[in-house]
């Protein structure tokens, strides 16, 4: 309809031009001495018209000619913009699937493209670490530079490929300048975890577990098994004194103390260094939050001096659990071996027999047969301990 229209007007104004020429009698005198020109009015009009048409046409024409060069450059930028998104495209693709030659050069492709440059040089990094290629790996990474948008995507690439390539003074670098800048994200967090394990920076460790599990950012069997790495190694360092290594386990958070892995890495710690009532007395206490076999063998492996006051407050304890656990093999030997370290020979033979014939494993039967072997040995009954010795071998090849 609208073209309709626009053709009818067309006709109407062509039919009223023509009526306005027939009856136009003017004419227009055009005088240049000694020259004269008549010309009649529509004539006029009409080259009048024809003439700013040609104009108008011409100074289009110049126009185009000079925006020429620009359109020419756009072009080919906007050619090179595609080509590197779709360079930057088969680059991601290629290292989804783990062809990583393929998005290193895919990659090298879109960097020709300055919008793609920094996330291209970000998946060559990546690929190039995945072909352990360290040298190119880290090129790729400066290439990004300090002053880019992508430094926070750049500085956590790194710190992510120093984890994964077992670099943790590098990685630590990275997190540190992460830390700087304000950003420690829950990801930043975790891979600076790996780090310090990787380092063996403990205390950062643990502290840093303690920040992510107030976000329930780990899984609880890995943040408790860290911590029991964390609290070994803390706990089994040599160069630690008497002083240090309590101050160290009051710093310990109550709730981990009674942990029986933790309490267990401390009674040996302080064993060791032949503190046997601080062994003891925090194996009791990890005792009485829970039971565990294992705290009452390093209660067992705590054991003060032979004759001692201290040695019969264990014996002590030791019966009024049994009250509570009767027929436990494991509280059964460890009462045997205390009263054979205190001389306590009918009682200790009596207990190490019931552990013997209560012990469900072969460790508590092995070390049974050892200590009546070493009971035997000392009350001069030399045929009985060899018998004991001998299965106690037995036990231990089982």
């Amino acid at each position: 309809m609208r073209w309709f229209l626009s053709l009818l007007i067309l006709f109407a104004s062509a039919i009223g031009l023509a009526l306005a020429a027939r009856y136009n009698v003017g004419n227009v005198v055009l005088f240049y001495p000694p020259y004269r020109v008549d010309l009649s009015l529509n004539f006029f009009l009409l080259a009048t018209a024809l003439l700013f048409i040609l104009f108008y046409i011409v100074l289009r024409a110049l126009g185009h000619v000079q925006r020429l060069p620009g359109r020419v450059i756009a072009y080919r930028r906007a050619k090179r913009e595609r080509e590197g998104d779709k360079s930057l495209r088969e680059a991601l693709k290629a290292l989804f699937e783990g062809r990583f030659g393929h998005a290193e050069k895919a990659a090298t492709r879109a960097s020709v493209s300055p919008a793609n440059a920094g996330l291209a040089a970000l998946i060559a990094a990546r690929a190039a670490h995945r072909m352990r290629q360290p040298e190119r790996r880290d090129t790729w990474l400066a290439a990004v530079g300090d002053d880019s948008p992508l430094k926070m995507a750049r500085t956590m690439t790194r710190l992510s490929l120093m984890v994964d390539g077992h670099q943790p003074r590098e990685a630590l670098e990275a997190f540190a300048e992460l830390s700087a800048g304000g950003t420690r994200h829950i990801q930043a967090l975790r891979l600076a975890l790996k780090a310090n394990q990787q380092s063996g920076n403990w205390a950062e460790v643990l502290r840093l577990l303690r920040t992510l599990d107030k976000h329930d950012a780990l899984n609880p069997v890995l943040s408790n098994r860290l911590r029991e790495l964390a609290y070994d190694a803390l706990l089994s360092d040599t160069a630690l004194d008497d002083d240090a290594l309590r101050r160290l386990w009051a710093g310990v958070p109550g709730a981990d103390r009674v942990k029986p892995t933790i309490a267990v890495c401390a009674a040996r710690a302080f064993t060791r260094r032949g503190l046997h009532d601080d062994a003891c007395m925090l194996v009791e206490k990890a005792l009485a939050a829970e039971w565990d076999e294992r705290l009452v063998h390093a209660y067992r492996a705590c054991a003060a001096p032979e004759a001692s006051s201290a040695l019969l407050a264990q014996i002590e304890r030791c019966e009024l659990w049994l009250k509570q656990r009767p027929n436990d093999a494991e509280l059964e030997l460890t009462l045997g071996f205390l009263c054979l370290r205190q001389k306590l020979w009918g009682k200790a033979q009596r207990h190490l027999e019931q552990a013997l014939s209560a012990a469900g494993e072969a460790e508590t039967r092995r070390e049974a047969h050892l200590r009546l072997g070493q009971l035997h040995e000392a009350l001069a009954q030399a045929e009985q301990a060899a018998s004991h010795y001998r299965q106690s071998a037995l036990a231990a090849g089982a």
